[in-house]
């Protein structure tokens, strides 16, 4: 197998109404990994029902740089749900990552995680591990929050992952390819429903220090983001435990009702909603 350096590597941006703050990342992303990645690079930014102009300020740096282009869904789908339809493209490339729209991780980080995908099936950059370099650091009720949340997790699945929230992942396409159909989470817990998926299905994950920047101009809302990600990560558990989620299944239509109060992308339909047993 060739080296990670020299694989094929396709990076995935999802991006809701970004207009102000994307073209700066999209650049220094397309020129770093030209200069430094031997390998064919691909970065897609996708669309999640912009109303502004993404689209034109993606196109307008796409006529610079030919590796770069959109795929765009004209309905907001969440940031999941872009990343699912995303991960669609794998077989495109050896290597398949994605990063926040903001550019709170650097090019050169992102790339410290693709170089050690020959040591992982999946590698993720952590901000909760000796070694991260967090230049400007959440706010303190964003702190606490994401250590709850942490708690939770762990309690639930038990992957001992210090930091499954953090917006910069790499992973082998054999790894997407083999659990993609277990992929059903379109809001901010996605990460959740990606690495549990992984990790059942036996693939090795990596948690490695990273560089991190918080930056302003979050779309994150604390209580409701919070809220859905906690109900999210609850039906990842009960989607895995058939028994318990046979019993909530006359409960659907006011899980869909908590969703649409939470103005929050609904799960997608898929086979384990109405399977017994997960396949894993």
């Amino acid at each position: 197998m060739a080296p990670p350096d020299a694989q094929s590597l396709l990076l995935l941006i999802p991006a809701y109404n970004e207009e102000r703050r994307i073209e700066p990342v999209l650049r220094e992303y397309a020129t770093y990994f030209r200069d430094h990645h031997s390998g064919k690079f691909q970065l897609v930014v996708v669309l999640n029902g912009c109303r502004d102009n993404t689209l034109g300020v993606v196109n307008r740096v796409a006529a610079e740089f030919p590796a770069i282009s959109a795929l765009e869904f004209a309905e907001a789908i969440g940031k999941g749900g872009a990343l699912i339809e995303g991960l669609k493209l794998a077989l495109h490339a050896d290597l398949i990552g994605y990063v926040d729209a903001d550019g709170a991780t650097p090019p050169h980080a992102f790339h410290d995680l693709v170089r050690r995908t020959d040591q992982a099936d999946c590698v993720i950059g952590s901000r909760w591990i000796e070694g991260a370099v967090l230049h400007v650091e959440q706010s303190g009720k964003r702190q606490f929050a994401s250590r709850v949340f942490h708690f939770i997790v762990e309690c639930l699945f038990r992957m001992h992952i210090r930091d499954t929230q953090c917006g910069a992942k790499v992973m082998r396409r054999h790894a997407v390819e083999s659990i993609h159909s277990n992929l059903r989470i379109a809001d901010m817990a996605f990460d959740i429903n990606l690495l549990y998926s992984l990790h059942r299905a036996g693939f090795k994950i990596l948690e490695v220090p990273t560089e991190w920047t918080d930056k302003i101009g979050s779309k994150v809302t604390l209580f409701r983001t919070s809220l859905t990600m906690f109900l999210s990560a609850v039906r990842i558990w009960l989607v895995y435990s058939p028994r318990f989620y046979r019993l909530l299944r006359p409960l659907k239509p006011l899980e869909t009702w908590i969703y649409k109060k939470l103005r929050a992308p609904q799960p997608l339909p898929g086979p384990r909603d109405d399977s017994s047993k997960p396949k894993v």
